[in-house]
This record gives structure tokens, C-alpha cells and sequence, in this order.
């Protein structure tokens, strides 16, 4: 029996992406000043106003009004027409000292190793996912969906669709057959913020030409595809003044959708001491590894940490039937073998202190080669580990 599978995407300067944005930019502020900067930055975006709070910790003070008006104007929105209120203070005495030692070293000083000097800045359950089914290894409703929020923004600031304006969304839902495989586009729905000049059907025919057709050249829409624009009718009035923005909110726009369960902890804002963050890259980078390695189809990574402790207290690995040459149990094995799995070891294998993070704050932190948790350089070794 076919099945749907639907996945979204929204633009940067839907408001809650706005505020993801504002998160890593700051972060990235105090990183490229300094590698070691402790920050937890959330923001909240409304008519007339912006919220950034948390705490950081860093030699570098940022100026973060300076940093949201230049995410506001880059992104497309007036600066002059918001209030920004800072509310920041330093990370937690308690906090930092489980992070700046592990558990580990506090019960065994005497047998000090590198890898075990950092805790875990919190608990929590972080999933990484791959497939074969898309070069990203990504499934395909995911790669569609961003590809059309993406070509929405180009069209934009490049000028090729004038009327319009930051806001926006998409969401695609594909038929797959019965062996799994991507079968058809069944509806596409995109919600585009335009000027009010613009009528609505050269708003269609715009959308449809310029963003829709290049963006769905990988499953083109059939006679029966349903292509819903702007389905609630007018899109004037988007962003902040319309929605309230907040960070952190669209967990399953910066992961996989609903192919798989996720843990809950939002990325932006948190530098890699955060394992909700640092942790979900690596089960990524092991999850695409083990796929690129052929030992699977498909694959699900799961980990879990407990707070101030540096080795995860989880490791599960789940090919969903696709493993081609062990048992689930046995591939987890080898990613304790390949991986260094706590949050020192992960830091420097994926290169997380390098001020990059506002770069995946928009159109998913998955499927872009320039993330160091896309490469697929461990799928030999890893194939070497099992056979």
C-alpha cells in the first residue's frame, strides 16, 4: 500500500527563523573572538519589539543590538522600527563547573585524559538520521521542501520576483510505492508574504515559473499534483508584526520532519558545550557514515547524555531492516569504536569552535556539504570496524 510522508520548510524571515538567525549570530560574535565562548541565546521576536535573553560567558562582550539590527536589515526587515531589549547574564557557577570537568575526572582526578575533560551541558536525547534516497541522504519531502523556501528567498533579493517580501513557508507531501520509493509529488503548498500591489494571479503565475519549477526539477508535479499558493488568500502583513517569533521553535524544519522521532533540544543559540546541539551533529555525521559505508539503506542514531558527564549514556543504532551486514547492536559497536562520542572528542572531530553557526540557522542544518557532519569520511574505516 502507497504512503505519504509530508515535510516543511520556512524562509529566514519567517519569524521564528528570525530569531534562530539572531541566536547564531550572536554566537558566532563571541566565537570568532573567542573559540571558548559559553553561550545559550534565545530570542523572541513581536510588532515593534525583540527579546534576546540567556546567558553567555565569553572574553568577548558582544554588541548585540548592533548584531540584531544587522540580521533585520540583511534579512529584509526596517531596524529602526524595532525596540531591542537585552536581558543576558553569565552561564551558571553550577553549570560551568560540570561542564569544565567531567564526572568522570571529578571521581578518578588521578587518571586524567583529554577526551573526558569537558561534561555534557545538559541532559538530553539527540537522533541523527541518513538515507540512500537522495544524494543529501536525506528524504526527499525534506530536500523539496527547503529547496523551494531557498529559491523563494533568491527570488526575492534577487529582484527576479519584486513584490516579495521576507516571510514565507513551504510544505510538500510525496507518494512513496510500496517498496519505499519516492513515487510522486501529491500537493505542494507555498505561503509567500508579497506587496499589496501585486495581483493575485501574476503572484501565481510568478511563484509557479520562478520558484516552483526550478525548485521541483528532481519530482515534477504531475496532472494530479495539487499546488496550493498562498492558500489563505492575501500575505501582506508577515513577520514579527504579524507572528510572534520564537527561537528554537522549528525543531523538525532544522532536522528530518516527521521521518523520525526527534529529542526536543532546539540547535540555535548554543554553543557545542551543548550536546542537544553538538550532539545531534555527530549522530548525523555517524548515521550518514554508516549509509555511505553500505551498511545499511537507511539509518537512525541515537544518543543520550546525562549533564557534567562526558561519555554518552546511550548509544543505539537502528537500520529499520536495511542493515546489509550485522545486527543493529553490532553497528552500534563500531560507532563506539570509530567515534569518539563525548563532548571534548566531538568538538574537535567536527570542528565546532569555528564561528559558523549562522549559516545553518536557515533551510536545515542537514544535507549542506559545507558542514563538517556531512562529510563521509569515516564510512571505510567504519566498514573495516564490521567486517
Amino acid at each position: 500500500m502507497n504512503q505519504f510522508y509530508t515535510a516543511e520548510s520556512v524562509t529566514e524571515g519567517h519569524p521564528d527563523k528570525l530569531c534562530d538567525l539572531i541566536a547564531d549570530s550572536v554566537l558566532d560574535e563571541c566565537l570568532s573572538h573567542d573559540a571558548l565562548s559559553r553561550v545559550a541565546c534565545e530570542v523572541m521576536a513581536t510588532r515593534g519589539q525583540i527579546i534576546v535573553a540567556g546567558e553567555i560567558t565569553s572574553l568577548h562582550e558582544p554588541s548585540v543590538p548592533g548584531i540584531v539590527r544587522s540580521v533585520l536589515r540583511k534579512v529584509g526587515y526596517d531596524p529602526d522600527k524595532y525596540h531591542i531589549q537585552c536581558l543576558l547574564h553569565q552561564q551558571s557557577a553550577d553549570i560551568a563547573a560540570g561542564v569544565d570537568r567531567s564526572l568522570e575526572q571529578r571521581r578518578n582526578p588521578e587518571e586524567y585524559r583529554p577526551s573526558l575533560q569537558l561534561g555534557a551541558g545538559d541532559q538530553g536525547v539527540m537522533v541523527g538520521y541518513a538515507c540512500s534516497e537522495t544524494p543529501q541522504m536525506l528524504p526527499l519531502p525534506v530536500v523539496l521542501a527547503h529547496r523551494i523556501t531557498s529559491a523563494l528567498t533568491t527570488a526575492r533579493k534577487s529582484g527576479m520576483i519584486p513584490a516579495l517580501r521576507p516571510d514565507g513557508k513551504a510544505q510538500v507531501t510525496v507518494e512513496y510505492d510500496e517498496d519505499g520509493k519516492p513515487l510522486r509529488l501529491d500537493t505542494v503548498v507555498i505561503s509567500a508574504q508579497h506587496s499589496p500591489e501585486i495581483p493575485d494571479d501574476e503572484l501565481c503565475w510568478e511563484l509557479t515559473d520562478k520558484v516552483l519549477a526550478p525548485a521541483l526539477q528532481s519530482l515534477p508535479p504531475d496532472e494530479d499534483t495539487k499546488l496550493l499558493i498562498n492558500p489563505s488568500g492575501r500575505f501582506v502583513l508577515g513577520g514579527p508584526e504579524a507572528d510572534t517569533g520564537v527561537t528554537g521553535r522549528k525543531l523538525m524544519v532544522d532536522s528530518y520532519g516527521v521521518f523520525v522521532p526527534h529529542g526536543g533540544g532546539a540547535f540555535s543559540g548554543k554553543d557545542a558545550t551543548k550536546v542537544d546541539r553538538s550532539g545531534a551533529y555527530m549522530a548525523r555525521y555517524i548515521a550518514k557514515n554508516l549509509v555511505a559505508a553500505g551498511l545499511c539503506q537507511r539509518c537512525q542514531v541515537t544518543l543520550a547524555y546525562a549533564i557534567g558527564k562526558a561519555e554518552p549514556v546511550m548509544v543505539a543504532v537502528d537500520t529499520f531492516g536495511t542493515g546489509t551486514v550485522c545486527a543493529d547492536d553490532c553497528l552500534a559497536d563500531a560507532v563506539k569504536l570509530v567515534f569518539g562520542l563525548t563532548p571534548a572528542e566531538i568538538i574537535a572531530q567536527l570542528n565546532l569552535l569555528t564561528p559558523r553557526y549562522t549559516q545553518t540557522a536557515a533551510y536545515g542544518h542537514f544535507g549542506r556539504l559545507e558542514f563538517p557532519w556531512e562529510r563521509t569520511n569515516q564510512a571505510k574505516i567504519l566498514r573495516a570496524a564490521v567486517i
